[in-house]
């Protein structure tokens, strides 16, 4: 295994294909901060990169102009340029740079690209002259990343301007799966961690690499999270912050919104977001579509309900733990996680956690049931005490995950997360036996009804267990 590409394989074949090719090529790279978008590129280009320039954080015109005539005149020390004083001027240089270079293809890396556009810049008009206006015999690569998914998709990606149709290349990068984070903390880090001991620290950091290069084989998970969160100065205690402020120019109304999410797990409506948020609707889609595009919330269907009633639900890991565990700690316990093991705050956490983790796995899912071929829909369902037509009296009921099948199938899905082997009780047996009718009645589905379990260590064998149909295990994400 290439140990510098856990689960980047793929991204890095299209890198080179693009760099291969012989025209012109504009490629942009977006996913979530911290996912390793940088590294990615830089480890795949590596000495084929003729030009590298970094946006800077909050910094003003004159100084990011200042850093990116620096990053000239490091390459061509005898140079007598002229600072920049636009970023139309600092394109031209650039223009001139390449040329003056004896390769016949040329690679231009700009990173952090949404940074360089500060206001009154016209930053984006520059770089579209750039690359409209490119008339070298000298092919160009022109590889450009950000972490503001919001900008990049919309700006860049999406432009209707001078770059509209020019960004023929795009690569998303997602956070490593279950399996790719324990490719990358045992071979990369040269751990030797079991399946359940990933998925701990899964559902707390998500796939993100860059939080997980900050784990210390060395020492306990629990030590580990402690040093990291909860410590004085801890290394990511802050990392809530800088990760909304890095991502969105104001950031009140998006935390705002994840932190109304965060107060009802299974998600809320719109309706009900404007409710508790007390954000207009015309800004909440704002808002809503850039936390999806950084795939900090998914907004799904409950079954047989109307658009209008789509649940926007938080789904990014590191977030629900800093919310539910950072957000309102005041830093008294340096040792809270160790010290907290077993107890039902941290039960009742990885309960959800577990869930959001396979949420994050709906394709994984798909192929251990062996239906990727099969059109599907994921649904949740909920309904209130009611009475039927025929004066039945229902209890209320709710499925967080529904797979609906064309092929006449419905999974309905259960997630456990337990220490030991998950045990079916007579009085959940009732439960799920009510609740299946419940859902028959109240959708009128006549699909064949597949109960689906999903836990971390099995199902314990009793006199109940047969009404799992299918079960799943932890284990099988990992194959």
């Amino acid at each position: 295994m290439n140990v510098d590409f856990v689960g980047r394989e793929k991204e890095k074949k299209e890198l080179n294909s693009y760099y291969d090719s012989n025209q012109n090529e504009f490629i942009a790279v977006y996913g979530r901060r911290r996912v390793g978008k940088t590294y990615l590129i830089k480890k795949t280009l590596d000495e084929r990169i003729d030009f590298l320039f970094t946006g800077l954080y909050k910094e003003k015109l004159s100084v990011q102009l200042d850093y990116f005539y620096s990053e000239l005149l490091k390459r061509q020390p005898q140079s007598k340029i002229k600072k920049p004083k636009s970023w139309k001027n600092a394109f031209e240089l650039l223009f001139d740079y390449l040329n003056s270079l004896t390769n016949d293809k040329v690679v231009v890396f700009l990173d952090e690209l949404p940074w360089m556009d500060v206001p009154k810049s016209n930053f984006l008009s520059a770089l579209s002259n750039f690359w409209n206006m490119w008339n070298s015999k000298k092919i160009l690569k022109l590889y450009v990343c950000g972490s503001s998914t919001s900008w990049m998709l919309n700006k860049l990606i999406g432009d209707k301007g001078g770059l509209y149709g020019r960004i023929g290349r795009s690569i998303y990068l997602a956070p490593f799966s279950l399996k790719e984070t324990k490719e990358y903390l045992n071979y990369v880090k040269n751990a030797n961690y079991t399946n359940y001991q990933v998925l701990d620290l899964y559902m707390i950091m998500g796939g993100i690499p860059y939080y997980l290069n900050m784990i210390d084989v060395s020492i306990p998970i629990s030590t580990n999270i402690d040093n990291l969160f909860f410590k004085s100065n801890a290394p990511l205690r802050l990392e809530y912050d800088f990760l909304f402020r890095s991502l969105f120019k104001t950031t009140t109304n998006y935390k705002k919104v994840v932190e109304v999410l965060s107060k009802k797990l299974v998600g809320l409506t719109r309706e009900e977001i404007i409710s508790a948020s007390k954000i207009s609707g015309g800004q909440l889609t704002e808002l809503l579509n850039n936390l999806r595009a950084c795939d900090f919330i998914r907004c799904y269907s409950s079954i047989n309900k109307k658009e209008k009633e789509k649940i926007y639900q938080l789904i990014d890991p590191f977030i629900l733990f800093h919310l539910k565990f950072i957000n309102n700690d005041d830093g008294g316990n340096e040792y809270f996680w160790t010290n907290s093991q077993g107890k039902p705050i941290i039960n009742t956490w990885a309960g959800y956690a577990y869930e959001i983790a396979i949420l994050n796995h709906l394709n994984e899912l798909k192929g251990i049931l062996s239906i990727l071929g099969i059109n599907s829909r994921a649904y949740s369902w909920k309904v209130l005490p009611h009475v039927d037509k025929n004066g039945t009296k229902w209890n209320g009921a709710q499925i967080d995950l529904i797979i609906d099948r064309d092929d006449n199938v419905i999974n309905l899905i259960e997630i456990k997360h337990s220490n030991s082997e998950y045990i079916i009780t007579k009085e959940y047996y009732d439960k799920l036996l009510e609740r299946i009718d419940n859902f028959k009645n109240s959708t009128k589905t006549k699909k064949s009804i597949v109960n689906t379990f999903i836990t971390t260590r099995g199902i314990k064998q009793n006199n109940y267990s047969n009404i799992a149909n299918i079960k799943i295990e932890l284990d099988d994400f990992f194959r």
